[in-house]
């Protein structure tokens, strides 16, 4: 998903995880309307369901790098299922990812910028969850570790059948995904419709 910033993009994808609900209308994902959920379902749903690359990465600061990155196995026991050995996955991706070894007993807190958010593209990706909503996930990675990311990425989305919502401001992105939609494109056709 491509547009200009302040055009609704995040909003969007907050909705479609149901962190943010609709004032009016439903919004449905995998056939499951979010509106119909209290809020602890939505919490559920969405640990099951959705691997989430938040664009303020919304790690625990002072959990270790893999305390969060198996934090949503804790709430997930499906997605826990798909994981034989969660801390070797963990590791897998973090090596993957470009971060050192010894990186996993590291405080949250204690990493650069870009560290964090390869540690919260690790937590969207542990327990291959069907569906993977990313805001801006490579804005803080250098040239190196975003080839990295979107290799480990684009091959979960191949070899998994995940469906991968991404929002981005890097056009050179569009030519990996099936569809892109640009924002003016959402509100143009609302005007057309109303």
């Amino acid at each position: 998903m491509l547009g200009e910033s302040g055009s609704g993009k995040s909003t969007l994808l907050s909705l479609i995880c149901g962190t943010v609900l609709a004032d009016e209308g439903q919004i449905s994902v995998s056939g499951t309307n979010l509106s119909t959920l209290r809020s602890g379902q939505r919490d559920q749903f969405r640990a099951e369901h959705i691997g989430m690359i938040f664009q303020q990465f919304n790690l625990l600061p002072f959990g270790s790098v893999l305390d969060n990155i198996l934090l949503p196995l804790r709430f997930a026991p499906t997605r826990r299922t798909r994981t034989k050995e969660p801390r070797h996955e963990a590791c897998a991706l973090c090596a993957a990812l470009g971060l050192p070894a010894d990186i996993t007993s590291a405080k949250a807190s204690d990493l650069s910028v870009g560290q964090q958010q390869r540690v919260a593209v690790a937590r969207a990706l542990i327990g291959r969850p069907p569906i993977i909503i990313a805001d801006e996930p490579t804005s803080a990675l250098d040239a190196d570790s975003q080839s990295a990311f979107l290799d480990i990425l684009f091959g979960q989305v191949k070899a998994y059948g995940t469906t991968l919502l991404m929002v981005s401001h890097d056009q050179r992105l569009a030519g990996h995904f099936d569809r892109v939609v640009r924002m003016q494109d959402i509100a143009h056709i609302e005007r057309r419709a109303a």
